[in-house]
Formats: C-alpha cells, structure tokens, sequence
C-alpha cells in the first residue's frame, strides 16, 4: 500500500503542477491525494493493529479501486485529464490495486 500510496501522491504532485506543468488538473489532484491519504491511513491501521491487516488492507484498497474507476469514468465522459499519461496511469494503477486487493485477500 505504500507504493501505492506513493503513486497517488505524484500523480497529485503533477496534477497540482508541482513535479511538472502542462498537466495542472485541480480535482483530479484532490482526488488522487484522498486516495493517497486513505491507503497511507490503511497502512497505518496495519501496523498498528496487525490482527486486522487483511481487513483494513481490502478496505483501503477497495476505496483506492472504486475512487480510481470514477477517474476512468471522468476520463470516458471527458470532465477528467485525457492525456496519455493519465489514461495509462489510471489502467496501470487499477492492476496494481487489483494484485493488492488478491494478496490482502489471501492474507490470514
């Protein structure tokens, strides 16, 4: 989750127009640092009460999935960013987040 975290945070910092210009995107920025937050707070939880790792993992991950394909869908309807970078961002993260939601799940 920290990884995954940690993408969202830079998709954020160049969506705020902070790593690079060209590609400033407010919401989708906000957006994608709710999303950071969440997993950084879910990864949090698994340290802190190790007992409820597969849990918290699934539901961090899960809100990260669901919050990620209302991006696709901003992105299909055209209000979200369309650039490519943003288009395979979004089909490489929800892989990342799917083998993350398989290993949380399989987790005793």
């Amino acid at each position: 989750m920290m990884i995954e975290a940690g993408t969202f945070c830079l998709a954020a910092a160049i969506h705020f127009g902070r790593l690079m210009s060209g590609y400033e995107h407010r919401k989708a920025a906000i957006a994608e640092s709710v999303i950071a937050f969440v997993l950084l707070v879910g990864l949090a939880f698994t340290w802190i009460r190790a007992t409820s790792t597969r849990t918290v993992g699934l539901v961090a991950q899960s809100f990260a999935i669901l919050a990620t394909l209302v991006g696709i869908f901003t992105i299909a309807i055209g209000v979200g960013p369309r650039t490519a970078p943003d288009i395979a961002y979004h089909v490489g993260i929800v892989i990342v987040l799917v083998c993350g939601l398989i290993v949380a799940a399989r987790a005793t």
